[in-house]
């Protein structure tokens, strides 16, 4: 009987190390996201908002700014078919500089729409849920903005393309490249080109912004200095425990 008392009450001690350490890991899980003043997934949601409404702010004024595509590292390249068309339109007259015209009339157009993408912007930022709140916020430097990019990139197109469209109608550039494809295609043996400049446009301007929109948020994850109000300290003051 003795020995079935010994094992019994060495049973439950065993048992009693185990709720221990089980309640040890439940607590540093607790601790390494904020113990007793961890976050709530509404308060790390508006956090992430609130960031990515600094980031999109500063990357649209950036943008917009004379030279924001142009003389950036986001500058908005030429299509192939316009690099192809280039060598064959130098040669015509008008068509001279039709690289050179084309890439900066494509950039001013880009650096006109952006003007107009915050509210796109911040519509799509609002419409955020907070499931993924804590794992963005515990995620890579980009986190955000890629969850941002995944999830609003099908409508940020629909939206920001007639902004762009009316952008390239203001410098004339649908107009001038309408003229020279309709000029190189009457040069004889070459491959008949229409592509479609103003969604071409639209999807480089959208990757600049996103690019930059990216820098930002990783300058806030990253730089104390740029957490420019409390709750953005709060916030990613949590992420800065993480292991």
């Amino acid at each position: 009987m003795k020995k079935y008392i010994l094992l019994f009450c060495c049973l439950c001690s065993l048992t009693l190390v185990n709720a221990q350490g089980l309640g040890g890991l439940v607590n540093k899980a607790k601790t390494a996201i904020g113990g007793k003043s961890a976050l709530g997934a509404d308060e790390a949601g508006s956090g992430l908002k609130e960031a990515l409404n600094l980031g999109v702010d500063q990357a649209v004024s950036f943008l917009s700014a004379k030279d924001g595509y142009f003389a950036s590292p986001y500058k908005i390249l030429l299509p192939e078919e316009a690099k192809t068309m280039s060598a064959k339109l130098r040669m015509v007259p008008g068509f001279e500089k039709f690289e050179q015209d084309l890439l900066e009339k494509m950039n001013r157009s880009a650096e006109d729409a952006a003007a107009l993408a915050k509210p796109i912007f911040v519509d799509a930022i609002k419409k955020m849920t907070f499931q993924d709140a804590m794992n963005i916020l515990m995620g890579e430097k980009d986190a955000a903005t890629r969850y941002l990019d995944r999830n609003t990139s099908p409508a940020l197109n629909a939206a920001f393309l007639p902004v762009v469209q009316a952008s390239l109608d203001k410098f004339k550039v649908r107009e001038y490249w309408s003229n020279a494809v309709t000029a190189y295609n009457k040069i004889p043996l070459v491959k008949k080109m229409n592509p479609e400049l103003d969604k071409y446009v639209t999807e480089k301007a959208l990757v600049g912004m996103f690019k930059l929109v990216e820098v930002k948020e990783a300058d806030i994850r990253t730089n104390v200095n740029s957490r420019s109000s409390d709750l953005l300290k709060k916030v990613f003051g949590q992420q800065d425990k993480k292991p």
